[in-house]
């Protein structure tokens, strides 16, 4: 693997949650267990992730909730995992954003082969040389970034806070989520820092084409690719 999968696991049975977190962790996974979907919610808005298991029957915000805000915001791997057989609620699942979905009980080696199929998936993608979003063209191997054919000049900063937007082209992005993942030290309400690095870059992606606006700002939220 070209970098550590991390796998948060949604689930608020305690045996069944440390059950799979032992088979990600076989796997060569880093899991991370949540058993609410409010606690989802605080780890999914904290870092981001290669994958989520969820489980439907939740306290706080059920899986279905957890689900349609996710979407919203991020194109993470998701694998519905729960007791729920009824075919509707599968095709209802799929329907609404979840990558898969496993009937409770489940297979210990069936959940490892489907975790795997879809971060197989997922990195195809995530791990191609060429990062695409409109006219830009960031590659990762030669570190250089165009837009329309013509190459831009970024700083490293710059250009990882790219990279990381283009990498998760639907989340939106908190300053703290930018600040952890680019700096990769704990968040401490340094706002000024990420609006410098963040204006400055806005400020050569508009001057390389005026016409297109790439990142917008979600106010209270973050900021997002503008698709």
């Amino acid at each position: 693997m070209s970098h550590e999968i991390h796998i948060l696991v949604v689930e608020d049975d305690g045996d069944i949650n440390r059950l799979l977190c032992q088979i990600l962790e076989d796997a060569g996974y880093i899991s991370q267990p949540a058993f609410s979907g409010t606690e989802a919610l605080m780890y999914m808005e904290k870092q981001s992730w290669d994958l989520v298991l969820l489980d439907l029957m939740l306290p706080g915000k059920s899986g279905e909730e957890l689900l349609s805000i996710v979407r919203k915001q991020s194109d993470v791997a998701i694998i519905v995992i729960s007791a729920k057989e009824e075919q509707f609620t599968k095709i209802d699942m799929l329907r609404s954003g979840a990558d898969d979905y496993i009937t409770k009980p489940f297979d210990n080696e069936e959940v490892a082969a489907r975790v795997e199929a879809q971060l197989r998936r997922y990195r195809r993608t995530v791990d191609d040389d060429l990062l695409v979003f409109k006219d830009i063209q960031l590659d990762q191997e030669a570190k250089s970034v165009s837009i329309a054919g013509k190459n831009i000049t970024l700083t490293a900063l710059e250009y990882k806070i790219l990279r990381l937007f283009l990498m998760s082209q639907k989340k939106v992005f908190t300053k703290e989520n930018i600040f952890e993942s680019v700096w990769g030290i704990d968040y401490h309400g340094d706002e000024n820092i990420v609006n410098v690095h963040m204006s400055n870059l806005r400020t050569k992606l508009s001057r390389a084409n005026p016409e297109e606006e790439y990142i917008e700002t979600m106010w209270g939220m973050g900021y997002r690719l503008k698709t």
